[in-house]
């Protein structure tokens, strides 16, 4: 079970560079399963037992099934939240570079991202582009390159002798991908109608913007001597948004059960499809429209926030809290902070490791060391736009925010195992 299931992560993984095409990657499998798609344009009609989903701009999606009998007010929502979203290096709307007979493209940094480990890599580009036909109609498509087409090249050793010992990086200047030479300068937007033409989209009349990033070719793998690691870009946290879906498709349960990931939540999460917009609140409302009745339905409710968390890093063992440090590979994680930037409290986290007891899943806690900041997650944001009880978890991880990060090969598995009981649990 273990091995399949790290197969179709790693699958995911590779397919999924931006969260556009993680979104796509995620209504392939929940069609296969049988669930149905509801436009946010359209009336909603559902049915007892009914599965569905909903996606706003293409890069947030939640997916439920309504209980067998039809009483969601009754038997609450058993939900479990994740993001789609990554720290990346975003191409600007006006891009091209020109120096030196170089072709390179500016970039924003998106999130908290790790910038050094971007260096000396093989970068390709990925993300939504829209455009117009030759019919006049604006229309969008998904674009990957897949191949490497970029690289961030370091300053020699030589050129830059302090290097090893400091090294600031200047975001606007240091880090503009070189794509090329040219003869003629190149027209970005032309390369991508191109590119989209390559990829079967016809009739592509003229390119009018884009939401592109770079990202890491080299594919995500299983690594360690007994393949004790999984090694990926993008763990935090499309991990896990593919435990909750698995934990989703897997849970074959009577309950009302909803996974919900957006985009967003490497930048506050404050937008219309981000866990501070109004997407889940508005799909809640046309499920239960009349609020006294929804707010029974939450009050019988949880939501488990899943985001990785960070592992006890060998080399720096001193910047965890010494009773409350992860270990990959020894269970999911409970992650408490008594100012409330996790959404944990002690009756969800003994849900949790009531759950985890049953599915024979070992527990760990993870709390900062209280001479350093905490980061948050979407737990507390959704608990506060809802008013519901929420639980802040997650498997542990090396290298968070850096372009290739690594987690433990049994930890995702067995998170995945407990979240379907979760969903599956009659009462909570």
């Amino acid at each position: 079970m273990q091995q399949a299931f790290n197969t179709e992560l790693i699958e995911f993984l590779a397919a999924s560079p931006t969260p556009f095409h993680a979104v796509e990657q995620m209504v392939k499998r929940l069609q296969a399963a049988g669930f149905q798609r509801r436009d946010e344009q359209a009336n909603w009609e559902t049915e007892a037992a009914g599965r569905y989903y909903t996606v706003r701009n293409d890069s947030s999606i939640i997916a439920w099934q309504m209980p067998a009998d039809g009483d969601l007010v009754n038997g609450g929502l058993r939900m479990v939240g994740a993001h789609t979203d990554s720290p990346c290096l975003k191409v600007k709307p006006e891009p091209e570079l020109h120096q030196k007979g170089y072709f390179q493209l500016g970039v924003e940094v998106y999130g908290g991202v790790l910038l050094n480990p971007w260096f000396d890599r093989d970068l390709s580009l990925a993300g939504r582009v829209s455009y117009r036909n030759g019919g006049g109609k604006l229309c969008s498509a998904l674009i990957d390159f897949q191949k490497p087409v970029a690289f961030i090249p370091s300053l020699a050793i030589h050129l830059d002798r302090e290097a090893n010992q400091q090294r600031a990086i200047n975001a606007q200047t240091y880090l503009p991908p070189v794509l090329g030479q040219y003869g003629e300068k190149p027209d970005f937007r032309q390369l991508l109608a191109a590119q989209l033409q390559q990829q079967g989209v016809q009739d592509v009349d003229r390119v009018l913007d884009f939401e592109l990033c770079f990202y890491d070719t080299q594919p995500p793998a299983q690594v360690g001597l007994h393949g004790e690691f999984v090694a990926s870009a993008r763990l935090d946290n499309l991990l896990s948004c593919f435990i909750g879906l698995k934990a989703l498709l897997d849970a074959d349960t009577d309950q009302g059960a909803l996974l919900v990931c957006n985009d967003h939540e490497e930048v506050g999460s404050m937008s219309a499809a981000g866990a501070q917009g109004p997407m889940l609140k508005q799909l809640l409302e046309r499920l239960l429209p009349e609020p006294e009745a929804r707010n029974r339905m939450l009050a019988r409710s949880v939501m488990i926030s899943a985001d990785n968390a960070h592992g006890v890093h060998p080399n720096f063992a001193d910047k965890h809290d010494g009773n409350h440090g992860p270990l990959i590979n020894r269970g999911p994680v409970i992650k408490l902070n008594a100012n409330q930037r996790y959404a944990s409290n002690s009756e969800t986290s003994a849900l949790f490791r009531h759950l985890a007891e049953q599915e024979e899943v070992p527990v760990q806690s993870f709390v900062v060391r209280t001479d350093m900041a905490c980061g948050s997650t979407i737990g507390p944001i959704t608990a506060a736009e809802i008013g519901v009880r929420t639980l802040d978890i997650g498997v542990p991880q090396f290298g968070m925010h850096s372009i290739r990060e690594l987690a433990g090969s049994e930890d995702a598995c067995n998170l995945s195992r407990v979240l379907s009981r979760f969903y599956r649990q009659p009462q909570v």
